[in-house]
């Protein structure tokens, strides 16, 4: 059984969670949280963090097991016992990685590293250094140039990526096209939630349809106070993060609203709520003779842990896409984990689908004198 080495663009509270999370399954004997125990024939035993890229002073140089309790992290901690992975947190490239405000909060924002920055040839090199395979894009929201820099390195090194931000990449078919043509498996774009606020929506707003009900308007409000929702204080950062989620709750309702009745998107800022998200949902209808219906929600949940399980389902299935040599933006991986995946699909759907993707492929071989299934190696 080979192994998946991964390398995180990165070390916030998402990179934390799901670092931690790796070591917290690492037994094999704590099921509780997954998805999916396996993706083809790997466990999350088989996901090892080889390399970690930040552009913090406090997290450069470091492990990333010491890196991921640095400041500004203020993820749960809830497996504080993670042991050195012998993977050092470089130094990255800034671009508009960061935004303006976030250097200026102290030690809630980012302290940026005096390490020289590198270029893309020594990112590339780190990467193939580390027999990277797969890349996690954690950059903040609305790092564009940063996101594509990065990109550019991973298709350099020949290693797939998982694009949990809304940046554009696995939906975009110039970006498709690239991955495609090295043939390097993609899924994207931006991370769902276990139990988020889109697939809530999403699940809701299909459940309306389903039952005959009209939606005719709908919000949903998002608070937390961790570094992305700081970070999103920059309203010039948000516009792809808000086509990402309200384009994601557009496609699970029966008629698509116009513009005035759906508002989806982040809400405010609110350090002491750290990285506990709340999140505040309404949806009115209509339903038999034009009678009102409305349901209004409200959703507490620790945000990075929350998309720590469809992280690593997604880092799986690049591996096993890799080992079956398909290429280019996963179908079904992407519709079930992200917000704005290329193509949007029914979440009952998309998961059934994807429970028989995931299954390991078999093939006929001879075994005394008949012919039996044999799963196929992912080697």
């Amino acid at each position: 059984m080979s192994e998946i080495r991964v390398a995180l663009i990165g070390i916030g509270n998402c990179s934390g969670s799901l670092v931690q999370g790796l070591a917290y399954y690492s037994n094999g004997e704590i099921s509780d949280g997954l998805i999916h125990e396996r993706i083809g024939t790997y466990s999350p035993r088989d996901v090892k963090v080889v390399l970690g890229i930040d552009i913090d002073a406090r997290k450069v140089g470091l492990d990333v097991a010491d890196a991921i309790f640095a400041m500004p992290n203020n993820m749960l901690v809830f497996h504080r016992d993670v042991a050195p992975t012998g993977a050092k947190v470089i130094m990255g490239k800034i671009l508009d990685g960061v935004a303006p405000h976030m250097t200026t909060a102290g030690d809630r924002g980012f302290q940026l590293a005096r390490n020289t920055e590198p270029t893309e040839a020594e990112i590339v090199e780190a990467l193939k250094a580390a027999k990277v395979d797969v890349v996690v894009n954690f950059l903040p929201v609305g790092s564009q140039a940063a996101s594509e820099f990065y990109m550019n390195c991973a298709l350099e090194a020949g290693a797939a990526v998982v694009n949990c931000i809304p940046v554009f990449i696995a939906s975009d078919p110039v970006w498709a096209e690239r991955f495609r043509a090295r043939g390097l498996p993609i899924v994207g774009d931006d991370i769902k939630a276990q139990i988020g606020a889109t697939i809530l929506h999403r699940t809701l707003s299909d459940l309306f349809g389903a039952r005959g009900v009209t939606v005719d308007r709908t919000y949903q409000l998002n608070t937390g106070g961790n570094t992305d929702f700081m970070n999103m204080l920059d309203r010039n950062r948000l516009q792809d993060k808000k086509e990402s989620k309200t384009e994601a709750v557009q496609a699970a309702l029966a008629q698509r609203l116009d513009d005035e009745n759906i508002l989806i998107g982040p809400s405010e800022y609110v350090p002491w709520q750290k990285d506990n998200k709340i999140c505040f949902l309404r949806i009115e209808g209509t339903n038999w003779g034009g009678a009102p219906v409305n349901i209004e929600l409200r959703l507490s949940v620790e945000d990075s842990p929350n998309s720590a399980a469809c992280v690593l389902d997604a880092i799986r299935c690049c591996k096993v896409a890799m080992d079956r040599g398909e290429a280019g933006p996963l179908t079904l991986p992407s519709a079930c984990f992200c917000k704005h995946p290329p193509v949007q699909m029914d979440d009952n759907v998309a998961g059934r689908l994807l429970d028989a993707y995931v299954r390991p492929r078999v093939e006929p071989v001879e075994a005394q004198g008949r012919r039996v299934a044999q799963p196929t190696s992912p080697n």
